[in-house]
C-alpha cells in the first residue's frame, strides 16, 4: 500500500520534525489510538500527544493532520485535523483531539473526521485489508488564519494549507487488523 503518497503532488515544503510519547515512527499504533467508535477492541479514539520543533521562519500557525491514504476509498480517511494553531504553540497534549475541542490551544478548532464528527477518531482499517499508514502531519503556515469554516471538510482545509505552507513535519505510524 505505499504506492499512495498524500504529498506527491502538493507543493515542496521545508521539513521540521515532530515527535510524539505515544506514537512513534514507523510503528504501530497503540490500541489507545485505534477507534473503539469503529469496534475495534480495547480502541479508545485518544489522540496521540505531539511536539514539533525546528519550524521555518515566518511560521504565524500551525494545522495537524491525521489521514490515512490506504483506506477502501477514493480519498482515503481523515482521522483528525485541526486548525489555527497559534505559532507559540509547539505540543498537543495527548487526548487533545476530545470532541468540543476543549482540550485544544485557544483559537484552534477541530473539523469533523471522516466518521462524521469533530474530534479525533482512532484507526479502523477493514480485517484482512493489509496494514495501513497514518500520516500524523504539523503544517507551518503563513497565516494566522487559514479562513477555513469549522463545518468544512478535512480535504477543504488541506486544499487551503497546500497554499500556505512553509513546512511539513511528518510521522507514519502503521495499523493492521488480522483477517477473522
Amino acid at each position: 500500500m505505499t504506492g499512495n503518497n498524500p504529498f506527491a503532488r502538493l507543493p515542496e515544503a521545508a521539513t521540521f520534525t515532530v515527535t510524539s510519547t505515544t506514537i512513534a515512527d514507523g510503528q504501530t499504533l497503540p490500541v489507545e489510538q485505534m477507534s473503539g467508535a469503529f469496534g475495534v477492541p480495547g480502541g479508545k479514539d485518544i489522540s496521540p500527544q505531539l511536539s514539533w520543533t525546528g519550524a521555518p521562519e515566518g511560521t504565524k500557525s500551525y494545522a495537524v493532520t491525521v489521514y490515512d491514504p490506504d483506506a477502501p476509498t477514493q480519498s482515503g480517511f481523515w482521522h483528525w485535523s485541526v486548525a489555527n494553531i497559534p505559532a507559540s504553540v509547539t505540543e498537543l497534549a495527548e487526548g487533545a483531539g476530545v470532541e468540543g475541542g476543549s482540550a485544544l490551544p485557544d483559537g484552534a478548532y477541530q473539523l469533523s473526521n471522516d466518521g462524521g464528527s469533530p474530534s479525533f477518531i482512532g484507526a479502523a482499517p477493514p480485517a484482512g485489508h493489509g496494514e495501513h499508514r497514518y500520516f500524523v502531519v504539523v503544517h507551518a503556515l503563513d497565516t494566522d488564519d487559514l479562513g477555513v469554516p469549522a463545518t468544512a471538510s478535512p480535504a477543504f482545509l488541506n486544499f487551503n494549507i497546500a497554499s500556505h505552507i512553509l513546512g511539513r513535519a511528518v510521522l507514519v505510524a502503521t495499523a493492521e487488523i488480522p483477517a477473522s
